[in-house]
């Protein structure tokens, strides 16, 4: 049994169809990077599993446990942790403080516990020797470490990553991707990402959707490669494809 089930999920707004039938499995230790074009779907399908959005029909499993109507602050004590692209810390508190509350309100941790998390999360993160400085003083690739550890903090078992590349340089990406493949071994990851390489290099699996529909799912290399990404991922021609 996987760590978590999607199994035939479906939402609509109206006409607008953001979900359409998407099955996706991953447990512990696996990372699956999802693709696909703006308005394919990505977003919602995070906002579905994070309890945001509510599914029209289909299931969410977390260990065997449905939690398709649990709502979303409860996914998050059951371990389910999300890094946005845009970060958001309290930028008055500091980067300690800051981990230390997603520990206390997420994860549910008494204070001494929530203060050794957040210390463990920190030099997991590389941000240990960051832990006193206001978190708006931080470089934008350090903002997106402070995501990760809010994330991480929760006891989270299953992370999403939301496009946490975006706006940082290709060195900056390398290091973020080292940071990222050091948790996968004791994490499920699902990570929405544009930078191609970065999601190659951790991904065990891609899945592309399109409409709400799920495509592909299979070894980066050969999804990458797929006349039907260069098709509606790249802006390529059929022709072009081949």
């Amino acid at each position: 049994m996987a760590l978590l089930e999607v199994k035939n999920l479906n939402k609509s707004f109206g006409s607008v169809v953001v979900a359409d039938h998407v099955d996706l499995n991953i447990d512990t230790g696996e990372c699956i990077g999802v693709i696909g074009p703006n308005g394919a779907g990505k977003s919602s399908l995070f906002a579905l599993i994070a309890g945001s959005l509510t599914p029209d029909s289909g299931a969410i499993h977390l260990d065997g446990r449905d939690i398709s109507q649990v709502p979303a602050h409860k996914r998050v004590h059951l371990g389910i942790g999300r890094a946005f692209q845009i970060p958001q810390p309290f930028p008055g508190l500091t980067v300690f403080e800051n981990v230390a509350a997603a520990a206390a309100f997420g994860a549910r941790l008494p204070a001494r516990q929530g203060h050794a998390k957040a210390r463990d999360v920190l030099d997991r993160t590389g941000l240990i020797e960051f832990a006193d400085r206001p978190a708006g003083s931080l470089t934008l690739l350090n903002r997106k470490r402070l995501e990760l550890a809010k994330a991480l903090a929760v006891n989270a078992r299953l992370l999403m990553l939301d496009e946490i590349g975006a706006g940082l340089t290709e060195r900056e990406v390398d290091r973020l991707v080292q940071t990222i493949l050091s948790l996968k071994q004791d994490h499920a990851i699902i990570w929405i990402e544009h930078i191609a390489h970065a999601l190659k290099a951790v991904a065990d699996r891609i899945a592309v959707l399109h409409f709400g529909r799920k495509l592909l799912d299979g070894a980066p290399d050969e999804v990458m490669s797929s006349a039907t990404v260069k098709e509606i991922y790249m802006g390529l021609g059929v022709d072009e494809a081949h």
